[in-house]
């Protein structure tokens, strides 16, 4: 038989270079010695853990491909690789990073000033500071132009009033970048922890993210100075420019827990006796095991020419829908398929993918629903907006 990787059966790391697969071993080895051992207690518990941020740091993962102010200047298949492998460990981790680089220091380098960036994305970079994107309210949702939030003139100040809910690092957050509506059209403002009438707080009694710091943002005549307003937003085109790097990081992501959850499968039904045989070798076990690798590796192939097209300037936001809505979608399935697999021992935490199950039922949610990523590529093929 021949010897290929059930986990890349399409040989995948071949087709990456010295330096992407340098990248890949770097993150995974920290997410097989530092993550792994504690992120079950971590879930459990419903606490992020807050002291692997300086070794997150360390690696160079905070806004990984931004060429100056700190940043590594890595290519985009790299940060997805960083992605995948934070996944692998809990999509906590990979939120938080994705929040950091591809919406507070992404925003920050295409609309900030140079005062702003230069103030900011240093901090950033080294962990010492840490951001949110609050942009999604209760009744917004797949509609962020429903937002409700208004920033009004005081003088040469700004007024922000509004509540923000679901937002990643928001209690843990030193800034955070606030949209609201100005006369009509969305603004962002870049709001300081400890600024008065601002209050984050963390949401409690989640069955998904556990390990993820998610809070609601509270605004309450909150007053900014016109130098915290970013110059370069142009309405709410500016944040969807922003979610659009966030899903990219998602579509890579949700690879490391699909990953994740057939290891463990593979491992079961090797192990697992039943009827004097293992059950890895049972016709049924094999198809679903088989199943499980077909939809894997599809989306593997899809990541890695999704980046190839970022890397070379010429990605369009259909591409980048259609690989956020097909790996999440695959990921899910794996995983709920390999929980299955496991009987009564998958619905514990002693094994992971319950915990990539739960937790990605919120990442196919966040950053856009499949209705919408289904929409954006419909409207691409069709060329109707059906919005």
């Amino acid at each position: 038989m021949s010897a290929l990787d059930p986990l890349d059966l399409y040989d995948r790391r071949s087709l990456l270079s010295d330096d992407e697969r340098m990248v890949q071993d770097n993150v995974a080895r920290f997410v097989d010695e530092e993550v792994l051992p504690i992120i079950a207690d971590c879930f459990a518990a419903e606490r992020f853990p807050s002291e692997l941020v300086p070794r997150l740091a360390d690696l160079g993962l905070f806004g990984a491909t931004l060429a100056t102010h700190g940043g590594a200047g890595l290519n985009y298949v790299s940060y997805g690789l960083i992605c995948e492998e934070l996944e692998r460990g809990d999509s906590s981790l990979r939120s938080c990073v994705s929040v950091q680089s591809s919406l507070v220091m992404q925003c920050l380098e295409r609309f900030a000033s140079d005062e702003q960036k230069n103030r900011w994305l240093p901090e950033l970079a080294r962990g010492s500071a840490l951001g949110c994107f609050a942009l999604t309210e209760a009744h917004g949702g797949s509609d962020p132009a429903r937002m409700t939030t208004r920033a009004e003139r005081r003088g040469g100040d700004w007024l922000l009033n509004g509540e923000k809910h679901w937002i990643t690092n928001g209690a843990l957050a030193d800034v955070a970048i606030v949209w609201g509506m100005v006369d009509g059209r969305a603004a962002a403002f870049l709001v300081e922890r400890g600024s008065a009438g601002f209050e984050a707080r963390t949401i409690r009694n989640k069955m998904s993210l556990r390990a993820a710091n998610t809070a609601v943002v509270s605004l309450a005549d909150v007053r900014v100075p016109e130098r915290s307003r970013l110059p370069g937003v142009e309405g709410l085109g500016s944040a969807l420019t922003c979610l659009g790097q966030a899903r990219f990081g998602i579509a890579w992501g949700a690879l490391g827990a699909a990953r994740a959850c057939l290891e463990v499968a593979l491992a079961h039904t090797s192990d697992r006796v039943l009827f004097g045989r293992p059950l890895s070798r049972t016709q049924l076990m094999q198809s679903r095991l088989a199943d499980a690798a077909r939809r894997l590796t599809s989306a593997q192939l899809l990541a890695l020419r999704l980046g190839r097209l970022k890397d070379s300037g010429h990605v369009a936001s259909a591409q980048v829908s259609l690989a956020k809505w097909n790996n999440v979608r695959a990921a899910l399935d794996i995983a709920r398929d390999c929980r299955d697999i496991l009987g009564a021992a998958g619905i514990t935490l002693d094994h992971a993918p319950l915990r990539h199950m739960l937790n990605l039922e919120s990442v196919s949610t966040y950053e856009g629903t499949e209705s919408i990523h289904r929409l954006i590529v419909g409207r691409e093929l069709t060329g109707e907006n059906a919005f």
